[in-house]
């Protein structure tokens, strides 16, 4: 536990239905999926990219439609990179703030601008009506490690132990390519990422038919 924030999440998600919520992937492989929530942002995703890019590694960035709008030169390069995307939502409504029509309305506004069956809920806030509304078209995907790299109190040096000390076969880590996160992002992904590269682990991308979890 850190301050602020969980670096595993809440056992809640245990309960959801493993076909519609996913926090982790299958681990029969030494595979990690990286994900990047609240882009793109032209201070912080051309240099996640290429971060990625020098190692081989694939992730899934779960993009704001307020961001690509103002942005689409940069999510075409996301996409040309081959990953995968999610829905973030358009303007990061709070779920347990939002009635479910207008929640829903506001991640429809993103289908314009691009298509995915793959959703993140902003701050992994999410009431039950939202859920059952979404999960016809959408898959949840959670997470099994956070970074805590969006958090004032954590430390590039501390953002990067959470990886490295939490990650394991099949874990969903999430970082942020946004303002915020900037310093410690580009501090801990490229040592995250060679750390697991010499232990023989790879980077995959989440398929928008995401396999369900071996651990749910």
């Amino acid at each position: 536990m850190s301050a602020g924030y969980k670096v595993n999440p809440s056992v809640l998600f245990r309960f959801f239905n493993k076909e519609y919520l996913v926090c982790e992937m299958g681990s029969r492989t030494r595979t990690l999926y990286l994900t990047f929530d609240d882009g793109p942002d032209p201070e912080v995703t051309p240099a996640v990219l290429e971060i990625l890019k020098e190692r081989n590694a694939r992730a899934t960035f779960f993009c704001l439609g307020q961001n690509v709008k103002k942005h689409p030169g940069l999510f075409q390069s996301i996409v040309s990179d081959g990953h995968s995307i999610g829905n973030h939502s358009f303007s990061h409504f709070d779920g347990w703030k939002t009635p479910a029509g207008e929640y829903a309305e506001n991640i429809s506004r993103c289908e314009p601008l691009f298509k995915t069956s793959l959703f993140r809920p902003p701050y992994g806030r999410f009431n039950l009506s939202q859920y059952y509304l979404l999960r016809k078209n959408y898959k949840f995907i959670m997470w099994s490690v956070m970074s805590g790299d969006f958090h004032r109190n954590t430390t590039p040096a501390q953002c990067l132990s959470n990886v490295v000390e939490n990650s394991r076969p099949g874990s969903i880590i999430v970082f942020h390519d946004s303002g915020k996160a900037k310093e410690k992002v580009l501090y801990a992904l490229p040592r995250a990422l060679d750390h697991f590269l010499q232990e023989g682990f790879s980077f995959e991308k989440i398929s928008h038919s995401a396999p369900s979890s071996e651990k749910l």
